[in-house]
């Protein structure tokens, strides 16, 4: 009896010292993730503001500030390499985050990631980036209250980029049409700029894909910047 009131002590000890372990995982998947991956991404639109604002022309200089300048095309940046700043008025007035080549877990630990091969910011085809939901500073964790007509603003060196969104659906992770240069229409050609926005659905799950899809609607050199108001919060869904 002894001897299996001891085992039932030992059982019980291991189980409670792995279940402390079990919820410390959580507290850190789930919160630690999000404070220490928040800094990172706020540090690192911090710099991309900063590297932004000093090569905007002098004051005086010959280039011209022009909302009706065509911005040149940014290059595919290198894997892992941040180069946009991203803005939803919706998700609140403070929100913003770098956007990162690439989707790789590394990648997505740091911001936004945009997918390889689609194209860039502003230009024709289908600018595509996925975020987190949940843990790693959540950055679509509110993707599902985006609304029809909605201003998502893409920031690079060059220009602000802004769109309204058109729609959104829910498909399968291994759906990559979603992301063709026509969203949806794989092998048709693009004859507009779109941006399409991905993360896990439901919440806490990876079962899905939840899909924004957005239009090209205004073009702003850098240097001009963004018009009053584009950045006001839209009104309660």
């Amino acid at each position: 009896m002894r001897v299996a009131r001891w085992s039932l002590g030992l059982v019980g000890d291991l189980c409670l010292t792995v279940g402390a372990l079990l919820l410390m995982f959580v507290v850190w998947q789930l919160w630690w993730t999000d404070v220490t991956a928040g800094r990172a991404q706020a540090a690192t639109v911090h710099e991309l503001s900063r590297d932004f604002a000093a090569s905007d022309p002098a004051p005086g200089g010959s280039t011209p500030s022009s909302t009706t300048s065509t911005p040149a095309t940014l290059p595919e940046p290198a894997v892992g390499k941040a180069f946009a700043v991203l803005r939803v008025p919706r998700f609140g007035a403070d929100w913003v985050r770098p956007v990162i080549e690439g989707t790789g877990h590394d990648v997505l630990q740091r911001g936004v990631g945009h997918y390889r091969g689609t194209a860039m910011p502003g230009a024709v085809g289908n600018f595509a980036i996925a975020g987190h939901r949940t843990t790693w500073g959540r950055p679509f964790h509110d993707i599902d209250r985006l609304r029809t007509g909605d201003v998502v603003v893409v920031e690079t060196t060059s220009a602000y980029y802004v769109y309204a969104v058109r729609s959104h659906l829910v498909v399968d992770p291994t759906d990559v049409r979603v992301i063709a240069p026509v969203p949806n229409r794989p092998g048709v050609g693009a004859a507009k700029a779109w941006l399409t926005m991905t993360a896990c659905h439901p919440k806490y799950s990876a079962a899905h894909r939840y899909v924004v899809f957005a239009e090209l609607v205004h073009t702003y050199p850098h240097d001009a910047g963004l018009p009053q108001g584009t950045l006001a919060a839209p009104k309660a869904a």
